[in-house]
């Protein structure tokens, strides 16, 4: 039997820029979960469009899905973080018209699950900044940087300037820090003349349709129309960070950069943690087990997050777990041995190797009983 299994990134995704991975070590742990249920499969990390349409987003799924062989595969498994899981959501809705053929029927057909990682099912107060002034300016920003002679040079020099912040770091006994991994990897490739980040940005600062789609006005309707089909098994695995400054290190902010990464991370929990008064998010002592509520060392209530989507909006389908990280925790961006640098959110959560593989050992564990009740 041949088995596909799609890693769908999320918004701002990719599959790999500058030296890093999106879902980093996540198909090396899925793999070696799914071998103890006698599962073997074909893992692909998918690329994406980082700020366009659910739409146009799951178009360049089926792209991934055909260039990867999937039409000619037995089982076909999509895990989607963040928006990722909308994509997938909204591929396999029934009667679905992505394309104007039958290549999404084809696709539905050969599906067995559909797994949501820190997925905003029912929007996040996030996306609605983009809309206000200060969000606006921030994409006009990007929008600078991708597209004018005078934004790149601007990035370019702050690259330089950067690098040299890194090598004074190095000089006071400050090394392995964010800022060298930030001036070795990304920006040394802007330096460097590469296109990768060019290109990327590019696609930012052309197609920002899903800034709109992921508010919680726009997710009402969406949960509307795209339904489940019911052959597929829909779950969803939760993240949750405790509200800071909870469990941040003081050591970790001596650093400039942890504590700005830091401060970044309160600024984004503070706006995620707004619910919207007229569109509420699924009450957890109905749809989250009991025995994952308890074993969260905080409250769990409706301005519960991960840094970028509400706890309880991520909540589609039978939930495998509820797991203290942030964001990016759960796609393997935390500190670990085998990177140089990568917490890029200093939530407090201390997210570890042991959560990493109780995880994803949750997601191998669900694709395993898809397939045994198909």
């Amino acid at each position: 039997m041949r088995r596909q299994i799609y890693l769908v990134p999320g918004f701002f995704g990719f599959s790999r820029l500058g030296g890093l991975n999106y879902f980093q070590g996540v198909a090396g742990v899925l793999r070696e979960a799914l071998a103890h249920h006698q599962i073997e499969a074909e893992i692909h990390e998918c690329c994406t469009k980082p700020t366009a349409s659910i739409l146009r987003r799951a178009d360049r799924l089926i792209d991934e899905v055909c260039a990867g062989g999937g039409l000619e595969a037995d089982e076909l498994h999509f895990i989607g973080h963040s928006t990722g899981g909308l994509d997938a959501r909204l591929l396999t809705t029934p009667g679905v018209r992505v394309r104007p053929d039958d290549t999404e029927q084809r696709i539905v057909e050969r599906t067995r699950s559909v797994i949501t990682v820190a997925t905003p099912h029912f929007g996040t107060p996030l996306a609605s900044f983009f809309t206000t002034v200060l969000g606006r300016q921030l994409l006009e920003l990007l929008t600078a940087l991708a597209t004018s002679r005078g934004g790149r040079a601007g990035l370019v020099a702050s690259a330089e300037l950067i690098g040299l912040a890194a090598r004074v770091d190095d000089v006071v006994g400050r090394e392995g820090t964010f800022l060298d991994f930030l001036s070795k990897t990304i920006l040394k490739r802007a330096t460097d003349g590469g296109d990768e980040l060019w290109t990327y940005l590019h696609e930012m600062a052309s197609d920002q349709g899903a800034m709109v789609q992921l508010m919680p006005e726009a997710m009402h309707l969406f949960n509307a129309s795209v339904i489940e089909d019911e052959a597929i098994r829909y779950s969803s695995l939760l993240t949750i960070a405790p509200p800071p400054p909870s469990g941040l290190r003081g050591a970790s902010l001596l650093s400039l950069g942890r504590a700005a990464l830091a401060s970044a991370f309160s600024f984004l929990y503070a706006l995620t943690a707004r619910e919207h008064r007229h569109y509420r998010y699924p009450h957890p002592g109905e749809e989250i087990p009991m025995p994952y509520r308890s074993a969260i060392p905080f409250a769990l209530d409706a301005s519960s997050n991960d840094g970028f989507v509400p706890t309880l909006s991520q909540i589609h389908g039978r939930v495998i777990d509820l797991v203290v990280a942030d964001h990016l925790d759960i796609v393997g961006q935390f500190n670990r041995d085998d990177l140089s640098y990568g917490d890029w959110l200093p939530s407090g959560a201390n997210f570890d190797w042991t959560r990493f593989e109780s995880a994803w050992g949750a997601v191998a564990r669900e694709i395993a009983e898809s397939e045994s009740s198909s």
